[in-house]
């Protein structure tokens, strides 16, 4: 019996064929007649066999080894439909349509294959002269001759096959379009109903939730801690910055446990008691994702669909130099992920960037959808740069393009405060343009990693979509007040989130949104104290947290307990508590991040590197370095790595740039994101890592068709050691 990511791999076409490059095959055969065509090297769609993945050079192959592969899989394909991964029997009531590289597929399947624009053969790659289609008319298109079927009933109007006519002249760099493509319609309200049953996982879970009683219910909400930076304050002593430390932790992820049994599994992740999602992908297929590339993120999309469960509803929107959609929002049950499957594995690269569009395309099935998951968001990946909406004045560095035009209103949601749809990018090698694809996760609400090799894709894509399916905590809000008549808040660090002070400093407020389960988040307070004539202690503040509980619906609200600190007359000299100077440093580390990215942009690497190296020196005379804190190790291990990226001008702009946005973009939302190595179980660089995240990429870690350190450089191909020092 198949396994479910082996049939994930059948679809996709996985270790079903072998790209060879022309100039190997020309090496290893004399007579030079067996070749790679071009429309095959710019498909997309040529995959690496696993037993010779090498995803930086790829080895000479026999040209015997590879027909000898290729009879193998024949033989294997004909009983399966490698689109729709059905059997096929004769007989069955299914037309079968045999193409003239021998392979077989259900009409339905391949026709449908050929409608989103693939002309080539899924599993060997070959062109065909003969192509299926379903097609309203018996009159075959210009250009094509339509060929009598001999595999199926005549008497079916809607399926007939054509043939290419030879071309008057070669076309050489044209774009290529998809042909047949079905119409778009001009609302996006074909979104799948979600339904309201339960499955029985869920029934489990909410059965479970609602004998448990108090002691379960407290466990399912927001936690809050309050620290003060020291005990006690004299009462003589008078304070105007004085930190104070809120910390907030989300209930980690429901799970079933059945009597006699380990918790769930990793199996069964996408089955937990959770938010249902709404996630459409804005997928880049310009030119330069042609080979490798794209049949990598073939297989990182092949893999979120699988993990998706039954109430979540997937949508695809490719777009080069224009947008469209491939697949509608459907929720992902068994025929939903053959679908989702089909219409990746259709996709072909061409054409030129245009970021822009796909983003409004995505936002449009947003907008327009009927029914609405709890949980929105959208991912987006490019390995390019915007060249139609947005373009740089080249011979002006002051003057910023105004990345705010790639996104629609919806997404960014004007000038209120809070965001509708968060964007979480991903910018794939050297040649993205990470200034973008920062600032529209920035300004949406989601967050920015960096793809740097191509082997990682699944592993980013993976740690995403382990948070986004383990919502716990929706619209959270939190208020701090003062209690003290004498105590105001000066400041407020929450960093990207949006906060506010009221005009007489008694409250302040922070627009968290959602939290996955068990992550954290850590705001720094400054205030001041007053000085104290007889009480032995003094009122800070109090924090009251407001957020929907996705689950119930319901808005919960809870309240800490009031932060008071000791004022004796005479309090000696105390170090700052170990949670508080922890933060402080987190906060120090991300200032010290965005002064020296401005610097290198101005050209100054020495001054930037500089700025490294003195928030470096501050961190490790911290009282929290000196005890080893975990996060402070992760902290200079990021500032060592970044300051390594700044070797030369030609280092920063192939990866400098994208590894520091990527690092600030973690540290202002607090949320983790791919980075080099940052995915893995062995790297410093992971701070925010929730467990569902580490969970789902290891998973993904697991199915891994080569092995790892074939897929895992962290570093470009050169030597930052060999590089100039900056001048």
């Amino acid at each position: 019996m198949v396994s479910k990511w082996g049939k994930v791999k059948l679809a996709l076409g996985l270790n079903l064929c072998t790209y060879v490059p022309k100039k190997t095959l020309d090496e290893n055969d004399d007579s030079g007649s067996s070749t790679v065509s071009e429309s095959e090297r710019h498909s997309g769609a040529a995959l690496i066999s696993p037993a010779t993945a090498d995803w930086d050079v790829a080895p000479a192959t026999p040209r015997s080894r590879v027909l000898k592969l290729s009879k193998s899989l024949s033989r294997s394909s004909k009983k399966t439909c490698s689109i729709c991964l059905a059997s096929m029997k004769r007989g069955d009531g299914h037309a079968i349509f045999t193409a003239e590289c021998s392979h077989s597929f259900h009409f339905q399947c391949i026709a449908s294959n050929v409608k989103h624009g693939n002309q080539v053969c899924p599993v060997c790659r070959a062109e065909w002269k003969e192509i299926p289609l379903q097609f309203p008319s018996l009159d075959p298109p210009i250009g094509r001759a339509r060929v009598n079927p001999v595999d199926w009933p005549q008497n079916n109007a809607l399926m007939t096959v054509i043939r290419r006519l030879p071309t008057t002249r070669p076309t050489p760099n044209r774009h290529i379009s998809p042909l047949f493509q079905a119409p778009e319609p001009a609302i996006f309200d074909d979104d799948e109903s979600l339904g309201h049953q339960l499955n029985s996982t869920e029934k489990s879970a909410s059965d479970k939730s609602s004998i448990d009683g108090c002691e379960s219910c407290d466990n399912r909400k927001v936690k809050i801690e309050t620290y003060p930076e020291v005990p006690a304050v004299s009462r003589s002593s008078a304070s105007d910055n004085f930190t104070v430390l809120v910390q907030l932790k989300a209930p980690g992820s429901v799970s079933v446990q059945e009597p006699g049994k380990n918790q769930v599994n990793l199996s069964q992740v996408s089955q937990m008691h959770r938010a249902p999602v709404d996630l459409v992908t804005v997928l880049d297929i310009s030119g330069s994702m042609a080979g490798t590339k794209l049949a990598l993120l073939k297989r990182a999309m092949g893999f979120v669909i699988q993990n998706l469960g039954p109430n979540d509803r997937l949508a695809v929107i490719a777009f080069s130099s224009t947008a469209r959609r491939l697949f509608p929002l459907r929720r992902m049950s068994e025929t939903g992920r053959q679908q989702a499957l089909q219409a990746v594995n259709s996709l072909v690269a061409n054409g030129g960037t245009n970021i822009a569009e796909g983003l409004r395309k995505g936002a449009k099935i947003m907008e327009d959808r009927k029914e609405k998951n709890s949980v929105t968001s959208i991912i987006l990946l490019s390995d390019g740069q915007d060249t139609y909406t947005v373009s740089n004045n080249s011979g002006s560095r002051q003057q910023q393009p105004n990345y705010k035009l790639l996104l629609p209103l919806s997404i960014h949601g004007g000038n209120s405060s809070g965001f509708k749809i968060p964007v979480h990018a991903f910018g794939f090698g050297a040649d993205h343009d990470a200034s973008s694809m920062h600032s529209i996760s920035e300004i949406s609400g989601g967050t920015f990693s960096f793809i740097e090799t191509e082997g990682v894709i699944q592993d980013a894509f993976a740690q995403c979509i382990g948070g986004l399916l383990s919502v716990v905590v929706k619209e959270l809000q939190v208020s701090i007040e003062c209690l003290h008549p004498g105590v105001r808040l000066s400041s407020l660090k929450a960093g990207s989130y949006p906060n506010r002070l009221m005009s007489d400093g008694h409250m302040g407020t922070i627009d968290v949104g959602d939290l996955y389960a068990d992550e954290e988040r850590d705001f720094l307070a400054s205030i001041n104290i007053p000085t104290e004539s007889s009480c032995a202690e003094t009122s800070l503040l109090k924090v009251k947290c407001v957020y929907v509980d996705p689950f119930t619906k319901e808005k919960v609200s809870i309240r800490s307990e009031d932060l008071r600190i000791k004022r004796p007359e005479k309090a000696g000299q105390e170090s700052v508590l170990i949670e508080v100077d922890r933060q402080q440093n987190r906060v120090r580390v991300a200032e010290a991040m965005a002064q020296a990215r401005a610097a290198a942009e101005k050209g100054d690497l020495v001054g930037a590197t500089s700025i490294l190296e003195n928030s470096r020196k501050l961190l490790s005379e911290s009282q929290s370095a000196k005890s080893h804190d975990r996060l402070c190790v992760a902290l200079d291990a990021e500032l060592k790595e970044m300051q390594e990226r700044m070797a030369s001008r030609n280092v920063y702009e192939a990866s400098g740039r994208a590894y520091i946005l990527s690092g600030l973009s973690s540290h202002s939302w607090q949320r983790a994101t791919a980075r080099g190595d940052s995915t893995g179980g062995s790297s410093l660089v992971q701070a925010y890592q929730t467990p569902s995240m580490a969970e789902m990429v290891t998973r993904s870690q697991a199915t891994l068709l080569a092995s790892p350190s074939a897929q895992r450089n962290v570093r470009p191909v050169w030597s930052f050691a060999s590089q100039p020092k900056p001048r």
